[in-house]
C-alpha cells in the first residue's frame, strides 16, 4: 500500500463530519451507557465517593467542613471549550512564489495567539514562502503579518502583528500529563478561508510518534485538513497540547493527524526569545538506527557511528562503525530519542556518551556542537 504524507495545508481533500461519543474514565464501569460506580448504603441512603464521581465523570469537587456541603463544579463540555479557545485562533493567507496572476496564487494556515501584543505561533511549511501575510482574528479583524521567527526542523514559526490586548491561549503545563483516549479538539481553517474557526473533536490516539518527524508528535484523530496547519490541538480544559502539522493521506486512511506537542513548543519558543533562533546541540556524529527502529518494532539496539563530523568526536577517536549505547546516563535506541534528549543542552556543553569502541565499551565525555538543522 502506496502511503502518502501531506502537510495539512497544501493537499484538497473531501471534509469528513465526525460525531463525538461519550468518554467515559477509567475506573468507571459502563453497562448500557449508564455508569456503576462503588457506593454504600446508610440507613436506606445510598452514598458514593467524591472521588469515585470525578473520577468518572470529570469535573472536581470540593468540601467545605464548616457548611458540611460538597461543591461539584462539572468538567467542561465542547462548547464551552470551542468557545474559551476559538478567540485565540486566527486565520492566516497570503501569496506564495509560483508564477500566474499573483492575486489568486494563494494558500492559507492557522495560527495561535501566544502573546497579547500579537505574537503568533503557527507552522513554518504555512509561512515559509508566504509574502503579503494576512491574519484575521476570530472577531473578524484583518492585520498584515510578518514573520519573524523560523525553525523548519520543529515546524514552527512565529508571525508578528500590530496589536495589543489580544486574547491568549493557555500551552498545557509542562512536563506533559496527558492520556491516550482523553478527549480533544482541534481548531483551525480546512479547506477555504471561509471556514474559519472551524472545530472537530476527536481523541488523542497515541504520543511519542516518530513520523518523519526531528522530534517526537502526538497522534489524533480529530480531522486535521489542509488549512488546520498551525491551529492548536486543546484538551477539555482548553489548554493547547499541540500545534497541529501534518496528517497521513490514503485512499484507505482515515484521521491519522499529528501534531507538535506543548513541550517542543516551549523548547522552540524559548529558544526563540533567548538566542533568536533553535540553537540546537549536537553530537557531531551521523548516526544510523538499527532496522528494528526504523520499522517500529520495540528495541533497545544502539545507534551506530556513520561519519564523524566535530572536532571534539575526532580527538576522542570516535571511527565510523562504533556503537553509541547512551548519552547522559540515558540508553538511546532511535534518532528521535536522541534529539530529545539533546533539547536539554546547548552546544558547548559536555556531556559523557557510552560506546563500543573496538570491542570495548568506554564512556567518554563529548563536547556538543551546534547542529547543522535549522
Amino acid at each position: 500500500m502506496k502511503r502518502n504524507l501531506f502537510r495539512a495545508g497544501f493537499v484538497l481533500l473531501t471534509a469528513v463530519t465526525l460525531a463525538a461519543g461519550t468518554a467515559y474514565a477509567a475506573g468507571a464501569a459502563s453497562t448500557n451507557g449508564s455508569l456503576q460506580l462503588s457506593a454504600t448504603k446508610i440507613n436506606g441512603e445510598v452514598y458514593v465517593k467524591a472521588s469515585s464521581l470525578t473520577s468518572a465523570l470529570g469535573g472536581a469537587g470540593t468540601y467545605d467542613a464548616k457548611t458540611k456541603t460538597y461543591a461539584y463544579t462539572p468538567a467542561a463540555d465542547v462548547p464551552s471549550v470551542v468557545a474559551k479557545v476559538s478567540p485565540s485562533v486566527v486565520a492566516i493567507i497570503g501569496n506564495y512564489s509560483g508564477g500566474g496572476d499573483q492575486r489568486y496564487a494563494l494558500a492559507h494556515g492557522t495560527g495561535v495567539i501566544m502573546k497579547a501584543d500579537g505574537t503568533i505561533l503557527t507552522n513554518a511549511h504555512v509561512v515559509k514562502d508566504m509574502t503579503n501575510i494576512t491574519v484575521v482574528t476570530a472577531d473578524g479583524k484583518q492585520f498584515d503579518g510578518k514573520r519573524t521567527h523560523m525553525d523548519e526542523t520543529s515546524d514552527l514559526a512565529l508571525v508578528k502583528i500590530n496589536a495589543s490586548k489580544l486574547p491568549v491561549a493557555k500551552l498545557t503545563a509542562i512536563p506533559l500529563q496527558l492520556k491516550v483516549g482523553e478527549p480533544v479538539i482541534a481548531i483551525g481553517t480546512p479547506v477555504d478561508f471561509s471556514l474559519r474557526n472551524t472545530a472537530t473533536t476527536g481523541v488523542l490516539s497515541g504520543m511519542n510518534r516518530s513520523i518523519s518527524s526531528f522530534y517526537r508528535l502526538l497522534q489524533t484523530d480529530a480531522a486535521i485538513n489542509p488549512g488546520n496547519s498551525g491551529g492548536p490541538l486543546v484538551n477539555m480544559k482548553g489548554e493547547v497540547i499541540g500545534i497541529n502539522t501534518l496528517k497521513f493521506v490514503d485512499s484507505s486512511i482515515d484521521n491519522l493527524g499529528f501534531s507538535v506537542p506543548a513541550d517542543t513548543v516551549k523548547y522552540v519558543m524559548d529558544h526563540f526569545a533567548k538566542y533568536g533562533y533553535v540553537k540546537r546541540a549536537s553530537l557531531g556524529l551521523e548516526l544510523e538506527e538499527s532496522w528494528e527502529a526504523i520499522v517500529g518494532l520495540p528495541t533497545t539496539d544502539p545507534l551506530t557511528v556513520t561519519a564523524v563530523q566535530s572536532d571534539s568526536a575526532k580527538k576522542l577517536g570516535i571511527q565510523i562503525g562504533d556503537v553509541l549505547y547512551s548519552v547522559g546516563g540515558k540508553q538511546i535506541s532511535s534518532i528521535v530519542e536522541l534529539n530529545e534528549l539533546l533539547k536539554a543542552y546547548l552546544p558547548g556543553q559536555k556531556v559523557d556518551i557510552m560506546l563500543m569502541i573496538d570491542g570495548d565499551l568506554v564512556t567518554k565525555q563529548i563536547t556538543l556542537t551546534e547542529s547543522k538543522y535549522k
